[in-house]
């Protein structure tokens, strides 16, 4: 089966085109397009060559559309109107206040979310855009002010601060939590185990313990952390409370501690900005991401002055 895309006509042609049909005109197309005169005319005869159609009768006082040349300025006319407008809702307002922050969605949602409204209405005020990924963008190619990321440490062509640390504990939803007791870390593999992507937080909590854990058939995986603490609020196994991400959930009471012993997470949570010199507002948001984390002023402040 073919599945090649179909030919196109050269698109360089078919905006001289459009802009000469419109407006009547070579030098109109030429002067609009801050192109020649015969630089339209050459993309016009490419367009008609590739056709196989003559589309303009060209008069004295500029040009005529041929039959053909009126059925293709109306398609045309509605491809670019159609761009225009999907470009039109996609183009992001960029401006003084206007911050640009990557992050992972469990970040996102669990951490960045709840405290938008206070980042944003703030004085002075400013406007926040998510750009939601896993992978670790180019900022500054990008045009991303800062990015919050889970990871080991800082890294290469970026400025970053570690903005907090997780002591993790198992929790599982109310129900299955009565069916739990007291006892040794083992008990605990009597059930399934939920996870994300990266497992080393239960390896790090059973090592902790003595026990050499591995994921196993029953344990569950999945690849953000709001759907792991979704699925353990559901009863489909246990998992890691990771404070301060984890904080709804158990202050809710969707889930609820079934084990004490707690242990430092392999990984982190980074802010991070592109090297050189912060927009007032970024750095104004950064000010208030480091805030809410709990960063001492001097920490903060050597961040901003990297």
């Amino acid at each position: 089966m073919d599945h090649s895309s179909p030919p196109l006509p050269p698109l360089d042609a078919l905006r001289a085109f459009e802009a000469a049909a419109r407006l009547g005109s070579f030098s109109a197309a030429a002067g609009s397009l801050n192109i020649t005169h015969g630089a339209v005319s050459r993309q016009v005869a490419k367009l008609e060559h590739w056709l196989g159609e003559k589309l303009f009768d060209r008069q004295a006082r500029g040009v005529a559309l041929t039959p053909h040349g009126q059925r293709l300025h109306q398609r045309t006319s509605e491809a670019f109107a159609l761009i225009a407008d999907s470009s039109d809702r996609w183009l992001e307002r960029r401006g003084a206040a206007i911050v640009r922050l990557t992050s992972i969605p469990s970040v996102s949602s669990l951490w960045l979310m709840p405290r938008l409204k206070a980042f944003e209405e703030a004085n002075p005020p400013l406007r926040i855009e998510f750009v939601i990924e896993h992978r670790n963008s180019d900022l500054e190619a990008e045009g991303i002010d800062l990015a919050i990321r889970c990871g080991r440490g800082a890294l290469p062509g970026r400025h970053s601060v570690r903005l907090f640390e997780e002591y993790c504990y198992p929790v599982a939803s109310p129900l299955l939590a009565t069916g739990i007791v007291d006892g040794p870390p083992e008990r605990l593999l009597a059930h399934p185990l939920v996870h994300d992507s990266d497992t080393s937080g239960w390896r790090a909590w059973f090592a902790a313990q003595g026990i050499d854990y591995r994921p196993r058939p029953q344990d569950r995986r999945f690849e953000d952390y709001n759907l792991v603490l979704d699925a353990a609020a559901h009863g489909l196994g246990l998992a890691l409370a990771r404070p301060p991400l984890a904080g709804e959930a158990l202050g809710t009471g969707r889930l609820v501690p079934v084990d004490a012993r707690t242990v430092l997470n392999p990984v982190a949570y980074w802010l991070d900005r592109p090297q050189g010199r912060l927009r007032p507002m970024a750095a104004e948001l950064a000010r208030r991401i480091m805030a809410a984390a709990h960063l001492d002023e001097a920490t903060a402040q050597a961040f901003l002055k990297m």
